[in-house]
């Protein structure tokens, strides 16, 4: 739930340049989506102010400047534009300006480590444990010694040298960034060493970036994107194959009338529901959508639950519009995976 802060809370920030995540948390919200990014922009709005650039398109540990509402030039939006498009669109703004080492869980997470005194079997004791392939050892989480790699240990046996921990420790060229570095500069060493030690802002060790986490924050970043890809371009092969030019072009409101081109493949995600939501509280589209429901011959489709599925896609693809570190719950890609098993079934 958005709690609005007291007006002289917001006048503060007047001409202040702020983290994006200290206006969330004097919001009091953990997550950015279309809802909470209105309210937000509301109560900025009433308070005369803006951020630049604007903080529902930046990563939350980014900057922006508050700045007076009345300094910034206003955009025209088109006259016949719908409230929600705005919401709904995903321009190349949205996406992430830069993407920090920072941004990855495991490098603000803690990371296993052992002191210089540790015995060998101790270390591999914890690895075998923990269920991980590498080590520091450390002082006090800031001076580090090396690392104990799989890798290193066996390097050790090889040579035939004593099972100690110093021996076992790899020491040179040690792979070590800072959470500020960016993210992909710092792929070619992750991908040379299989990992990546990461020190935060107070100059100690904050966590560890693996091969594993690269794949599996990108899976949980790419694939949501994938399947709404998948269900917008299964909705237009349904629709495209329905419904007339003059159908599709009266719902792009969004342009001028000598720019509406009646073809799907312009189509924004909300107006798939103007297109078939006959609820909708305009009454010139709720009666055109029930035609148009009708043309596409989904006999077996109940038509309600369609309509609700299709609104929970839309609003899970607002959300994914904008970038947060944290990774979509599954609870939602599942929904997402569900929806497209759906169109695809009907589709085929």
């Amino acid at each position: 739930m958005t709690t609005a802060p007291g007006g002289q809370d917001l006048a503060a920030l007047k001409g202040r340049t702020v983290p994006v995540q200290d206006i969330l948390d004097l919001f009091q919200v953990r997550v950015r989506d279309h809802r909470t990014v209105h309210r937000i922009s509301q109560a900025l709005t009433d308070a005369g102010l803006t951020t630049l650039p604007d903080f529902a398109v930046c990563g939350q540990r980014s900057n922006v400047d508050v700045v007076p509402l009345a300094s910034v030039p206003a955009q025209s939006a088109p006259a016949e534009a719908d409230a929600d498009e705005t919401e709904e669109a995903l321009p190349s703004a949205a996406l992430p300006q830069r993407l920090l080492l920072g941004d990855i869980p495991s490098a603000r997470r803690g990371l296993v480590s052992v002191g210089p005194g540790t015995p060998l079997a101790q270390t591999t004791f914890l690895m075998r444990t923990k269920g991980v392939s590498q080590v520091p050892v450390t002082t006090g989480m800031a001076q580090i010694h090396g690392v104990v790699t799989w890798g290193s240990v066996a390097k050790m046996y090889e040579a035939g040298r004593q099972p100690t921990l110093d021996n076992a420790m790899e020491k040179d060229s040690l792979p070590v960034a800072d959470t500020r570095q960016e993210f992909f500069s710092a792929l070619p060493v992750i991908r040379e060493q299989g990992y990546l030690l990461v020190r935060g802002d107070d100059g100690c060790l904050s966590g560890i970036v693996t091969a594993a986490d690269v794949t599996d924050r990108f899976e949980g970043a790419a694939r949501p994107f994938f399947i709404v890809g998948e269900i917008e371009s299964l909705l237009r092969r349904c629709l495209g194959a329905a419904l007339d030019e003059e159908t599709v072009k009266a719902v792009q409101t969004n342009k001028k009338p000598e720019h509406r081109t009646g073809q799907v493949s312009d189509l924004m995600f909300g107006d798939y529901l103007r297109l078939l939501d006959g609820g909708q509280a305009k009454t010139s589209l709720a009666e055109r959508a029930d035609a148009n429901w009708a043309a596409l011959k989904w006999a077996n489709m109940p038509r309600e639950q369609f309509i609700g599925r299709l609104k929970r896609v839309k609003d899970i693809r607002n959300r994914i519009a904008h970038f947060d570190e944290k990774p979509l719950p599954q609870e939602l890609l599942d929904e997402l995976t569900t929806f497209a098993n759906l169109l695809r079934a009907f589709v085929a």
